[in-house]
């Protein structure tokens, strides 16, 4: 049996086969139809400092190969989240890392300092830095030295908590971004989040979503998140947890000799929520096809 385990700095994960962020609740929804024991982790659903009622309906609609979310982070704040989610998570047999987003630099680190206070039992947390649907805008990843100083706070806030720093599209050069986060103490880069995109209903000349715009998720993005994910790994800089278009055991091969250390499921868990474990599965096959005795083998391995 192949070696399947994956290290990302800090953070060791049984297999780099994840679920993201608000695609898959607070993983208590899936409990009926993932096998958790078989999924490398889980990372629940974003969480602010105070509970956010979301953008305006409608939230979601399919696009071409993809799909366009606004939700606007609706959640019920980051206590409800200690208090009711966490000790469900506790239990889980996988890495459960938390995801924080806050709407300045401050909350962020307060943010951060509760989790390391309270927030035993969580694996790691993921800095939501590049959310581009909520009104005002928290695309913190937009700027390298808004990353690094973020992500440094934060490291500082919660010294034994390993770190994901999320990545923004929505830039002119993601390595610059990378390379912030990494010299801010992040474990590791989840690259990448949605990109902005819209939808109009010509008939009516309005728009679609009720926050005009919204994020591109879905199998449509996965060349752009490949060519980011690249990219990035060519700085040798920082471990990257791929996110993007992953629905299949070669999206998630792909991803892993591009350069990545792990990869995300997002958007298919919509449609197929037993995508993440059918994957996992079939990863031994895989490696043993390739000739690899562990996944660390594979990793960067492209011919580019």
């Amino acid at each position: 049996m192949p070696d399947l385990s994956v290290t990302l700095g800090r953070l060791t994960l049984r297999n780099p086969v994840l679920v993201a962020s608000g695609t898959f609740g607070y993983a208590r929804e899936m409990t009926h139809f993932v096998d958790f024991a078989k999924l490398g982790g889980v990372v629940p659903k974003t969480v602010t400092q105070a509970p956010r009622a979301g953008n305006a309906p409608p939230r979601t609609v399919e696009t071409a190969s993809g799909m366009l979310n606004a939700i606007g982070l609706d959640n019920d704040g980051l206590e409800h989240f200690l208090g009711h989610h966490l000790p469900y998570l506790r239990t889980l047999p996988t890495a459960a890392i938390g995801n924080i987003a806050g709407k300045t630099e401050e909350e962020f680190v307060a943010m951060a300092a509760r989790v390391a206070e309270a927030g035993q039992g969580l694996a790691g947390l993921e800095l939501n830095l590049s959310c581009p649907n909520v009104s005002g805008g928290l695309d913190f990843a937009t700027d390298p030295e808004v990353t690094k100083r973020i992500v440094r706070r934060c490291r500082d806030a919660c010294p034994n908590i390993p770190l994901l720093a999320k990545l923004t599209p929505n830039v002119t050069d993601i390595t610059l971004i990378a390379r912030a986060a990494a010299d801010g103490g992040a474990d590791a880069v989840s690259a990448v989040n949605t990109f902005v995109g819209m939808a109009v209903d010509w008939r009516r000349r309005k728009p679609i979503l009720g926050n005009v715009t919204g994020g591109l998720s879905g199998p449509a993005i996965k060349p752009l998140a490949l060519r980011a994910v690249w990219r990035i790994a060519k700085l040798k800089a920082v471990p990257i947890v791929a996110v993007g278009g992953i629905a299949t055991l070669d999206d998630a091969m792909d991803f892993l000799v591009a350069g990545a250390s792990a990869v995300q499921v997002g958007t298919a868990n919509f449609y197929d929520p037993t995508a993440s474990v059918r994957i996992a599965e079939a990863l031994p096959d895989a490696l043993r096809l390739l000739g690899a005795e562990r996944v660390s083998d594979i990793i960067g391995t492209l011919n580019a």
